[in-house]
């Protein structure tokens, strides 16, 4: 007979609508199952996307939550890896099916992958089930750093896409949670970094946390001398667009260096066009880079235990679960200047 309880969740009910409700939750493990109790939320922009109806590939209702610190009450009989009390951080992108690209090892763009929060119902409730393979654990990180991780392997991820270099000039284009994190790994590497978007407080936040130095304003007039200004006269040979905007993605071709590298990491829900002796005259390589992998959820974590990646800047609004739905939407208010929200169960 299965076993049953009764939890807490929040769900997005429409645009618009986020309702706190009571849910069954089937906690009979399968052999590589693990109950898992929720501690920290991340609020991410594919969740404010999607409570303003404009997330891709997504359909309502849906409880969201993918960014996640989670605690191991009970694992199946078939996992060896992890143990009760374990603090962990949450791998999203499920494969149901080892399809060409997870045969491969792209476990980040299966062909018929799921993202937990985004294509099925996610972790913003009490208590959720997973198979142990998607689970990382630290026996030195917080709930909420654990949290943290899965935001900072999409930049991560685009960073390796890259193969960004000491020798690199690289330019982010968005300094919101994705591109910050895009640069913390650029530092990393010890590339010269610069930072470009359209808000002077999200530039200094650059500078004062993230010691980024080199800052450019996307609304000046003279955007390209700027850029040559502050690499020396040169182009940057990476340019990583964090935004998701036709307009600042195409401004990449310009932006780039001969023989350089551009790397797509927002999604733009539309087609995209760029002209093509341009694409050819620099010899540019265009690349996409969708979620992260495994190995890149075990790589930040060690960072991050080492102290060589600080994520003491990140969390900028804390918010209890009880007080998530009518709290919400506030963290869509350019003026709240949310860096990252954080959501706190007991």
């Amino acid at each position: 007979m299965k076993k049953q309880i009764e939890i807490n969740a929040i769900i997005l009910k429409e645009p618009g609508h986020l309702e706190k409700i009571r849910t069954t939750l089937v906690t009979e493990l399968k052999p590589d199952e693990v109950l898992l109790k929720v501690h920290r939320i991340g609020i991410c922009g594919t969740d404010l996307h999607a409570f303003r109806g404009r997330q891709p590939f997504f359909t309502y209702p849906r409880i969201l939550g993918h960014e996640l610190g989670v605690e191991v009450l009970e694992i199946g009989s078939g996992v060896t890896d992890l143990k009760i009390g374990d603090r962990c951080a949450v791998e999203p992108y499920f494969n149901a099916n080892p399809d060409q690209a997870v045969r491969a090892g792209k476990t980040n763009c299966g062909e018929n992958l799921s993202v937990f929060g985004v294509h099925e119902d996610g972790g913003m409730r009490e208590f959720i089930v997973l198979p142990a393979r998607y689970l990382h654990s630290s026996d030195k990180l917080s709930y909420e750093q654990l949290a943290l991780i899965e935001t900072l392997s999409i930049g991560f991820h685009a960073i390796k896409r890259a193969d960004v270099r000491e020798d690199d000039k690289v330019l982010v284009i968005g300094a919101g949670p994705i591109g910050l994190a895009t640069m913390q790994f650029a530092k990393i590497k010890k590339a010269k970094v610069a930072a470009m978007d359209l808000n002077q407080e999200r530039l200094e936040f650059c500078k004062t946390h993230l010691n980024v130095e080199r800052l450019i304003n996307a609304k000046s007039e003279q955007v390209m001398a700027d850029i040559r200004k502050i690499f020396d006269g040169d182009l940057p040979t990476v340019v990583l667009d964090a935004t998701g905007n036709p307009q600042s993605m195409k401004s990449t071709f310009d932006f780039v260096a001969f023989g350089g590298k551009i790397v797509f990491i927002g999604l733009f829900q539309g087609d995209f066009t760029f002209f093509d002796p341009l694409f050819h005259k620099k010899e540019i390589t265009l690349m996409a880079s969708r979620n992260s992998l495994g190995k890149d959820f075990d790589e930040i974590i060690s960072l991050v235990e080492k102290g060589i990646l600080d994520t003491g800047p990140w969390v900028s609004h804390r918010v209890s679960f009880q007080d998530l739905p009518k709290k919400f939407e506030s963290f869509l208010d350019p003026k709240n200047g949310v860096i990252k929200a954080m959501v706190e169960l007991k």
